[in-house]
């Protein structure tokens, strides 16, 4: 017996020591939080009211969160000059660095390569390395819904969709919402005008203009980074959805809700993970479920009854029981593109999704 008291004498004080060294471990690493530094590239403005404000918002609520220090640069250009940037900010202590466009990802290998000891988030980037984590998220699943809203509250049966570019990102957009219209529409087309630029006010502006005044849209969707689209709505008087953020509060006789970004669900907990020094590379697509993209609070524009078949679909996605483009799907030429039962693939939506769903009519001039 008395050796057995021994043994759970001995066994209780190592638990004890324990408890002892994690507190302290933990102490020391909130001590180290308040003076971690991390750096951002914007490609636009902190205050676009769109794509820039939504990582601006995010990343300054983890750090509240979190006890960091932010070190910011707007309208960074897509060149060799944003590895300068890059580098002063890890020469001014940062120790992580974010950069919010695709478009910096040939810089950032470069940097990456440079300072092994450094973390970089690559917002939309496709190549990762031991210290470059990418991440986006499943921002067409929130499309969808915002489709399904735009059916049922279209008079006209004409939707207007402001695009930048016609890229794999754009175009799954694009697709996703026109799924989610022609499921509760059947007779409803979605004309896409592209721009040819994310940020460019001018001429986001005119693409709006034509959607309204030659195709004859009640309904203007928006796959860019500026709120010309969401002026030209409520100017002429027909309904609006926007993107990135909520601007229901400017457009009160237009706006109907947005698929928006929650960047903070994303920084807090990667930043959290550098900070206790459990970092790891990892290529992140989140989507419904994870809170990084939510779809607008629906304003009084929305007719009566469609909050509750968003709300369906929306719990749906939530608990992974629906999948957008989940087979059969048939393009706009007539061609079966997905067989029935079929999943299209991660990879092809990322990286090669060039064709559009039945009822989408692209713009010609």
């Amino acid at each position: 017996m008395k050796k057995i008291a021994i043994i759970s004498l001995a066994i209780l004080s190592i638990i004890i020591v324990g408890i002892f060294f994690i507190t302290g471990r933990y102490l020391n690493q909130e001590q180290e939080i308040g003076t971690t530094k991390v750096g951002i590239l914007y490609n636009g403005e902190v205050d676009d009211k769109g794509w820039g404000q939504s990582h601006y918002e995010g990343i300054n609520k983890s750090a509240n969160d979190l006890n960091f220090e932010i070190i910011y640069k707007e309208n960074v250009p897509y060149d060799e000059s944003c590895m300068e940037v890059m580098e002063n900010m890890i020469n001014e202590g940062c120790e992580v660095i974010i950069c919010n466009s695709f478009n910096y990802g040939e810089w950032i290998v470069k940097v990456a390569e440079k300072y092994p000891d450094v973390v970089f988030l690559h917002a939309t980037g496709t190549e990762t390395s031991d210290n470059i984590t990418t991440y986006f998220g499943r921002i067409y699943q929130m499309r969808y819904l915002s489709g399904v809203l735009a059916g049922l509250q279209t008079e006209s049966n004409e939707i207007g969709y402001v695009a930048a570019f016609p890229i794999s990102e754009v175009n799954r957009g694009i697709n996703a919402f026109t799924i989610g219209v022609k499921s509760v529409n059947p007779d409803a087309t979605v004309h896409v005008i592209w721009t040819e630029s994310w940020t460019d006010y001018n001429m986001n502006r005119q693409g709006a203009e034509i959607l309204v005044d030659e195709c004859g849209v009640d309904i203007i969707a928006m796959h860019c980074d500026s709120v010309a689209p969401l002026d030209v709505a409520e100017e002429k008087g027909v309904w609006s959805i926007g993107y990135n953020m909520d601007n229901s509060s400017l457009y009160p006789n237009s706006f109907l809700t947005a698929p928006v970004w929650n960047w903070s669900a994303f920084y807090t907990p990667q930043i959290e993970k550098y900070m206790q020094g459990r970092y790891y590379s990892e290529s992140y697509w989140l989507g419904s479920e994870s809170g990084l993209i939510e779809l607008a609070p629906l304003t009084a524009n929305v007719k009566p009854g469609i909050a509750n078949v968003v709300s369906e679909k929306k719990a749906m996605l939530d608990a992974g029981t629906y999948d957008v483009f989940y087979g059969p799907v048939v393009d706009n030429e007539g061609n079966i593109r997905i067989p029935e039962g079929e999943n299209m693939p991660d990879e092809v939506m990322l990286n090669s999704f060039d064709w559009y769903v039945e009822g989408v009519k692209i713009y010609e001039e």
